[in-house]
């Protein structure tokens, strides 16, 4: 029996599930550029949804007891019980958890304002790149969510516009104490729970990859700031910046992730997180082996984010989607997207109930 307080409900739940077959992916839609600093008041209204039931037996299934709240979607608890049974059965050898960065792990809204990206953060310290760069994201986004664009002509639009802003990066003269600097007073944090869902899956040895089309750089230096400590089972597939001796930045390592190639077929640059400068936290990546977990747990706040796990051979997936805004407008999508649905900027205290569960031995 699992008991638990959510959301000042206490909730108690009969479900056993293995450890051995999960696998959680972490997903991270960054734009190169976007000024999202300005103070926006937070006014989204809740939508309320009918109770649903959870039937859950000694293996794992969904039992006797009701849980409800306002802040989760189901759309088809039957297929999601089926896909949690199978999971825990094969156990957590077979696990792992795939997530994007930014706005899935970190907060949509940060103290009333608009939480920044790992490009949207970083302040050059010369105001001419950062209008560079912002005249670059006022050209290109339209063009990102453009209908009538052929997808093989806006990925090469894609690629464009991430590799100018390399190059506005490389030529403005970053340097590592400008991204410290800019993570200090940046509008970003983790939403609750993540620590703890980290710690979880650190302890049942289940892999992490955090896909982002940002700077791994910064996402390790928002790990360092805000939560003080690495993970050695958190690996991050994303755009990495290579520094001289100076601490200044001079290219970027491999090819270029963007918002249209971020999938497993980038497992080449995933990289565990830095502990300090240069020193790596953690064995050596072994992406053969992470391909050999068949069982995954997606984490991603957008539909595309649903892509991470191409490539990946997987028998079972749980995809579990956080709809942040125009909740009226896109639940119906992502209720028929994803498996289950947080909404409104929730915590991520159900995705730890959630992995707990499959990573159960309890018969």
């Amino acid at each position: 029996m699992l008991m638990w307080k959510m959301w000042g409900v206490l909730v108690v739940l009969l479900v056993p599930i293995p450890a051995e077959s999960i696998a959680i992916i972490i997903d991270t839609k960054t734009k190169p550029y976007m000024n999202t600093s300005s103070t926006q008041s937070l006014s989204l209204s809740p939508i309320r949804f009918s109770r649903f039931r959870c039937r859950t037996d000694r293996r794992g299934s969904i039992a006797e007891s009701t849980m409800t709240h306002p802040d989760v979607s189901i759309a088809d608890p039957h297929s999601l019980d089926l896909k949690r049974s199978s999971i825990r059965s094969a156990g957590p050898s077979k696990l792992q958890v795939i997530a994007d960065f930014d706005a899935t792990l970190t907060r949509y809204w940060v103290n009333g304002r608009r939480g920044q990206s790992s490009y949207a953060l970083l302040h050059q310290g010369n105001p001419e790149f950062d209008i560079k760069r912002q005249r670059l994201f006022e050209y290109y986004h339209p063009l990102e969510f453009s209908t009538t664009i052929p997808i093989e002509e806006k990925t090469i639009l894609m690629k464009e516009w991430w590799e100018k802003t390399h190059s506005l990066l490389i030529e403005g003269g970053v340097t590592y104490d400008i991204i410290r600097n800019s993570v200090a007073n940046a509008v970003v944090d983790f939403r609750e729970g993540v620590v703890e869902l980290l710690e979880l899956l650190e302890e049942k040895d289940v892999p992490v990859l955090i896909f982002s089309a940002g700077l791994a750089d910064i996402i390790e230096e928002v790990f360092r700031q805000k939560l003080h400590r690495s993970f050695k089972n958190v690996k991050i597939v994303s755009n990495r910046m290579v520094f001289d001796n100076n601490g200044q930045l001079v290219a970027f390592k491999g090819k270029t992730i963007h918002v249209l190639n971020k999938n497993e077929h980038a497992l080449d640059m995933a990289a565990p997180v830095h502990d300090h400068l240069g020193d790596v936290n953690g064995t050596n990546y072994d992406s053969a082996s992470v391909k050999k977990r068949t069982n995954v747990v997606l984490l991603g706040d957008h539909i595309g984010d649903l892509g991470m796990s191409d490539g990946l051979n997987y028998e079972n997936r749980i995809a579990v989607g956080f709809l942040n805004d125009n909740v009226e407008g896109s639940l119906k999508n992502y209720n028929e997207s994803f498996d289950m649905v947080y909404l409104n900027d929730a915590p991520m205290w159900g995705v730890v109930e959630l992995i707990s569960h499959l990573c159960s031995s309890d018969e």
